[in-house]
């Protein structure tokens, strides 16, 4: 049995969401080839997500210097021990699969604050003298985003993921784009069909 952590940044359903239809489809596959898999889907924009402020700073900081976690106001307790609860999760999944939308050519702010929570030095990565080294390992992930326009994974928001899970030493990585329809609206139901197909396809193999 896997665990499989599904990190959904986009706000609409798949009514709307393109992105958000793929991954329904690729969900309703990967159950059945799956059945005894664990499942877990976050939501950015209906979970808490802390976003590293100057409360987070300042409450790190706090931290190391020795103050006791209890001493911290009671909004840092909250971000922190969520900032830690986020890292853990990601940790505990074996599959990791994320969903978004590319808007004005990067990542939604909202998956932007959860990346940040899988980038933690001494917990996924850490520095040697030859540079930062990830530590992760055995995991592997999916990428699925829309794309309004024909970028081929040349965008900055696909290489920010891909570079993320990269640098953390998630090295297996599928991607899955569902692009051209707002440059080519005539052709949406062809594109939308060849999307849903290979969501498919990495849903019975992933």
């Amino acid at each position: 049995m896997s665990k499989l952590l599904v990190v959904k940044a986009h706000p609409l359903t798949k009514e709307t969401s393109r992105s958000v239809m793929a991954m329904d489809a690729f969900l309703e596959v990967y159950r059945q080839e799956n059945p005894t898999d664990e499942i877990e889907i976050l939501d950015v924009y209906s979970d808490f997500i802390p976003e590293i402020d100057a409360e987070l700073l300042s409450g790190w900081g706090a931290l190391r210097t020795g103050t006791e976690f209890t001493a911290l106001s009671e909004s840092q307790q909250k971000k922190i021990a969520r900032f830690n609860e986020l890292t853990e999760q990601f940790l505990a999944s074996d599959k990791i699969v994320i969903v978004n939308p590319l808007w004005n050519l990067n990542v939604p702010t909202r998956l932007k604050a959860w990346m940040d929570t899988i980038n933690v030095a001494g917990k996924t990565f850490q520095y040697t003298e030859e540079g930062p080294k990830g530590l992760i390992s055995g995991k592997k992930a999916l990428h699925i985003q829309s794309n309004g326009g024909f970028y081929e994974g040349q965008d900055f928001s696909s290489q920010y993921v891909k570079g993320i899970l990269g640098f953390i030493g998630v090295n297996e990585i599928d991607q899955l784009f569902i692009e051209g329809i707002d440059h080519h609206p005539e052709k949406a139901e062809e594109l939308l069909a060849v999307a849903k197909e290979k969501a498919i396809q990495l849903g019975k193999t992933f």
